[in-house]
């Protein structure tokens, strides 16, 4: 069976399996398994200090009460949850809740709020979009905890939990969203509708990507220290007299003037397109990051990223992990700019820390990439109504806490009118029909890009969709040219999961980059449009006696993650390459048979791609590549 982006077939749902293997301790179970709610006890603890973002401690707030429930324990562990009441007459803006837990217990992992300690001694704060509260109204934050005491001393800014206190000071109001005018080679003028504050508005930090870069007492600002043809993301936050800062307003975009064309664009004259997907479970027990990117000099050598992957359920995209993505807190020596988060930040996460990166790499674009093998089952619902699924995603995309973070989206469908782990049977059209709808709500601003079958064979995966009339409304296609062979067929015979062309013996005729690449150009779709893909890992076979491809095994390789694949940084010393077919490298060491692509091999297929004006390659993913990025380095050499 052929497969895709995703890079872990045959096993089903790998990428959720490597995540939850990736801590000793569960975390968030109450999200993962059944609850069990019989024989809870709760402690109900009255609040009186429900009060905005930054408050004081000597600030009291409105009434309100908070009740604790111990909702599951494991043994090792347990799950707690806080639900806050507003008893109060008017809506609260922001609440910062205390308590004290004994020796020996404490909070691994929070979520829906920001959780700290000073010893035994918590505080929860709450996030940054969920401050508001009606009369009435609850809301929850929960987290994993260990030990077995319970919260004692209750506080909100310093007062008794009584509910009876009045209500203090409250943060401002985000601005209105920026924009922008007398954008020159250098220089951008925003403006912006003011904020509104109780005690009054003291003045307004101005942040680019992220990073403040000036304080103003007005409503406007001209930032003239920019790059010409680079793109920016503005927003604004307000502070008051009593220095509280509120929500960021929204995001504009900027683009300078001058610079030549958009460089890694195909078809406007820039450089090739050199991309790679970072996935989001592999801040886990791959313990890859952000600053990876940036310490293995890989930051610098690419254009573009992928971050994988966004779900698709319900006709809609959501979030996949949003712990790693928005949620997840990194000390200095983690963080790709050295700055620790803390704890009341609006944004932490994958998020934050692709943010910091476009910070120190301007020209570099990030899409959000929605699918991928696991999740790929809901693009069916997608296709009954293109619209709502592209407005969805868009809302999501534009969320005013990462608006700034994405410059597009990419859709990972494996594979439409075809089957993946689950078989398709939207029809032909259902592929342009999408492309069209995401087009339309994105506009041209954006990046819409496509990961895509690369079966070439007669009558594949290729023949089954619209993939030329769907070009017309992406940018780029970016074609899966790997793991067209692999240990799920346990015996053999061996073969180069991505071979670059034919060659005598070959299993499965039209299973080759080269025929995947001819068959799209002859169906209508540019050439500039097609992206060749590397795989930054191998795929490998046991029990075989035989060097050269076509042995038979008795079965996959071990390998860390799944049986049958392992990451190229591993085989380079592990199993050294004994040879090459098809343009791809082989290695055969006891009784094991690898194939996986190398710098040398990496630097063919880019030449080729070249002859061919493709727009450029793609890798997946970027955790197989070394520490110092050399298969990076040799797709980006190799497409100069």
């Amino acid at each position: 069976m052929f497969t895709g982006v995703a890079g872990f077939h045959p096993t089903i749902g790998t990428q959720l399996l490597e995540y939850a293997l990736s801590s000793g301790t569960p975390r968030r179970p109450g999200r993962l398994r059944t609850r069990v709610l019989a024989g809870l006890t709760t402690l109900i603890l009255p609040l009186t200090a429900l009060v905005g973002l930054g408050a004081s401690p000597a600030q009291a707030a409105e009434q309100a009460t908070a009740s604790y429930t111990r909702t599951q324990d494991w043994g090792s562990g347990f799950e707690g949850k806080w639900t806050v009441k507003n008893t109060g007459t008017t809506t609260l803006n922001g609440w910062t809740l205390e308590w004290d837990f004994p020796s020996g217990t404490k909070v691994t992992s929070a979520w829906d709020a920001d959780v700290t300690n000073a010893g035994d001694h918590w505080t929860a704060k709450n996030k940054s979009w969920a401050g508001g509260l009606a009369p009435g109204a609850t809301v929850s934050f929960g987290f994993n905890g260990t030990g077995s005491g319970s919260p004692a001393g209750c506080k909100l800014n310093g007062g008794s939990c009584d509910g009876t206190t009045t209500p203090g000071d409250t943060p401002p109001t985000a601005p209105g969203t920026p924009t922008a005018s007398a954008i020159t080679d250098t220089s951008a003028k925003l403006s912006w509708g003011a904020a509104s504050d109780d005690k009054g508005v003291k003045n307004y930090d101005v942040l680019r990507d992220g990073a403040k870069v000036a304080t103003v007492t007005t409503t406007s600002y001209t930032d003239s220290s920019l790059k010409a043809g680079t793109d920016y993301s503005y927003t604004v936050q307000a502070r008051d007299t009593a220095d509280q800062t509120g929500p960021v307003s929204g995001a504009v975009k900027v683009r300078t003037t001058g610079g030549g064309t958009d460089p890694g664009n195909p078809g406007t004259g820039g450089d090739k397109i050199k991309l790679g997907y970072f996935t989001e479970w592999g801040v886990y027990d791959r313990n890859y990051h952000v600053k990876n990117l940036e310490s293995s000099g890989s930051a610098g050598k690419i254009t573009h990223i992928n971050y994988s992957f966004g779900n698709v359920t319900g006709g809609k995209c959501v979030m996949g992990d949003s712990y790693a993505a928005t949620d997840k807190a990194y000390t200095a020596d983690q963080s790709v700019d050295g700055v620790a988060d803390t704890w009341d930040q609006p944004l932490r996460g994958n998020f934050n820390q692709l943010r910091k990166l476009k910070a120190k790499h301007p020209g570099l674009k990030v899409l959000w990439s929605f699918g991928g093998w696991t999740w790929s089952g809901g693009f069916g619902d997608a296709a009954k109504n293109p619209t709502a699924f592209a407005q969805s995603c868009k809302a999501l995309v534009e969320d005013p806490r990462w608006a700034d973070v994405f410059d597009g989206i990419d859709i990972d469908w494996e594979y439409p009118n075809a089957c993946g782990l689950s078989c398709d049977t939207s029809g032909p059209a259902a592929l342009k029909n999408l492309a069209s709808a995401l087009r339309t709500t994105f506009g041209k601003d954006y990046l819409v890009t496509a990961a895509i079958t690369a079966d070439g064979s007669a009558g594949g995966k290729i023949d089954a969709a619209d993939y030329a009339g769907a070009s017309q409304s992406f940018d780029w296609y970016n074609v899966m040219t790997y793991d067209f062979f692999g240990a799920w067929d346990a015996q053999g015979p061996t073969a180069p999961h991505s071979p670059l062309t034919s060659y005598n013996g070959i299993p499965k005729a039209g299973f080759n980059s080269a025929d995947a690449i001819a068959k799209l150009k002859a169906q209508g779709v540019p050439a500039g449009k097609l992206l060749l893909g590397i795989g930054f890992y191998g795929r490998g076979w046991t029990g075989v006696t035989q060097d050269a491809p076509g042995g038979t095994a008795s079965g996959p390789a071990p390998g860390k993650y799944e049986q049958g694949i392992e990451d190229y940084k591993v085989l380079k010393t592990s199993c050294p390459a004994t040879g090459t077919v098809a343009g791809t490298a082989y290695a055969h060491c006891g009784t094991q048979w690898w194939s996986y692509d190398t710098p040398s091999t990496i630097k063919s297929k880019m030449a080729w791609a070249k002859s061919q004006n493709l727009g450029g390659a793609f890798a997946w993913e970027f955790s197989g590549d070394t520490s110092n990025g050399e298969l990076v380095t040799a797709m980006s050499d190799g497409l100069k």
